[in-house]
């Protein structure tokens, strides 16, 4: 069981090759927020608006998305997830957790649409809404364990 600070922001990421998709919630309200999506084709660029998020933000905790297989088995994409979230932890010392992310989209593609956003707006802002996703399962699933 992992221990959690108490207090301050986390950031969320739902990592794609293309496209990451960023949120961002207070741990004392747990409420997600879907901030941003990130279309940096190279990593210096992507890595840049991540260095201005964190910078905007100042987190104590990134929480990355891992896919997985319905057997529970990672799936190659949750691979380079976890590598990215390894490298996160590498270039900003912020400790990163990772949650599964399986349904992740299909619960942020519901939300907007039920939201009423316009199919022709809803995939512009899927990315960010399933990291928003990834961290309401993140809370969810840490509520008891804060320090």
């Amino acid at each position: 069981m992992k221990l959690r600070p108490a207090r301050g922001a986390v950031l969320a990421f739902d990592f794609g090759e293309k496209r990451i998709g960023v949120a961002v919630g207070e741990l004392e309200l747990a409420i997600p927020h879907a901030l941003t999506v990130i279309a940096a084709e190279d990593n210096d660029r992507r890595f840049a608006a991540i260095a201005a998020l964190i910078a905007e933000w100042r987190p104590v905790l990134l929480v990355v998305g891992i896919a997985a297989h319905a057997d529970g088995t990672i799936h190659e994409s949750g691979r380079l997830a976890r590598r990215f979230g390894q490298r996160l932890h590498g270039r900003f010392g912020i400790a990163v957790d990772y949650v599964d992310e399986r349904l992740t989209s299909h619960a942020a593609e519901t939300a907007l649409r039920d939201g009423g956003v316009r199919a022709d707006k809803r995939a512009a802002l899927l990315d960010a809404a399933a990291a928003a996703e990834i961290l309401r399962t993140w809370f969810a699933t840490t509520q008891k364990n804060t320090v």
